[in-house]
């Protein structure tokens, strides 16, 4: 039995996180007796949630070959078909108060969407892709291609929808860039530093298996707490709620299938899956409260669901796959 259970909970991690962040987040919330503690440990949460994404990446940059980091063609096409998804959310926002009179609620669901499409590629896609078999050094170089195209649409999109959004060119630039230096940049040199300068300390970090992608799942059980608590404190009605979850997932699926399509021309269709559908959703949530309508949030905090629900099938599919090829090499 036990070993049933440690099997499923390796099987499963990325939803084991998730849920475990639901119930945990559920409890301190509706148990009267926790609320001293859920004050407690509220803000604590929000402090350990950055340093576990410096620790997954900085993990993860330890087993990249720096000297293969360059952009390929795959790249470029994921790109295109970024910037044409958001494209289209914004001719749609843009046309709809001339031919619809839309309600707010409209107006809302349409920047749930953008920022689900807006939104840079996630720092912890490498991890993903490292547990798919995937290339550690081609998603990095995306990851820092997708973040500056970030930088382009926010101060050019933003003011469209928001007209009292303040939003210039430079003090979005600046801040996102601060992000990346921050989530990026930092953990990738101190990891170039350790590799090159510190090689008991290296070997002993990526002897250990998986590390990275157990910090990341660690993380997204504090991230996915967050997100409950932005839906269950959300000041919307349910249909509209709804109506966003159901409409992320199926512009996840999209992204997914269309980044997966690209890639298999390139011989890299993980990669670029993982390129084009898992979002910085946390950096998302960030800019909806700070630029857009606050409801708006919801959209990214749904996806986060969405995406590592994909990830997780993924992630299965790959294992069951490895076991299937030792298999038939066994016999």
């Amino acid at each position: 039995m036990k070993d049933r259970l440690l099997r499923f909970v390796k099987d499963w991690t990325l939803p084991v996180a998730m849920g475990m962040g639901t119930v945990i987040y559920l409890v301190f919330a509706f148990v009267p007796a926790l609320g001293g503690a859920a004050q407690f440990f509220s803000p604590l949460m929000d402090a350990l949630l950055p340093v576990f994404m410096f620790l997954v990446l900085f993990v993860t940059f330890c087993k990249v070959d720096f000297h293969r980091m360059r952009p390929v063609w795959w790249h470029f096409w994921v790109l295109l078909f970024n910037l044409l998804f958001v494209a289209v959310i914004m001719a749609i926002a843009l046309m709809a108060p001339a031919t619809l009179q839309p309600s707010p609620s409209t107006k809302i669901l349409l920047e749930a969407l953008l920022m689900c499409t807006i939104a840079p590629c996630a720092t912890a896609a490498a991890v993903v892709t490292q547990k798919l078999g995937g290339s550690l050094e081609q998603m990095t170089t995306y990851t820092f291609l997708s973040n500056f195209l970030t930088v382009l649409l926010v101060p050019v999109c933003f003011p469209m929808l928001e007209k009292g959004a303040d939003v210039s060119f430079m003090a979005a630039f600046w801040k996102i860039l601060s992000q990346v230096m921050l989530l990026l940049v930092l953990p990738m040199l101190l990891a170039y530093i350790v590799k090159h300068s510190m090689h008991r300390l290296h070997r002993r970090i990526v002897s250990i298996r998986d590390l990275s992608f157990y910090l990341w799942a660690c993380s997204l059980m504090i991230v996915t707490g967050t997100t409950v608590k932005n839906i269950v404190h959300a000041e919307a009605s349910l249909l509209l709620l709804m109506a966003i979850a159901i409409l992320g997932l199926a512009v996840c699926i999209v992204q997914f299938a269309v980044g997966r399509f690209i890639g298999h021309f390139f011989g890299h269709a993980q990669e670029a899956g993982q390129g084009l559908g898992q979002k910085n959703t946390a950096f998302a949530i960030w800019l909806s409260y700070t630029y857009l309508n606050p409801l708006s949030s919801v959209g990214p905090g749904c996806y986060i669901l969405w995406q590592n629900i994909i990830n997780s099938v993924e992630i299965w599919l790959q294992r069951k796959k490895s076991k299937s090829v030792s298999n038939c090499l066994d016999a």
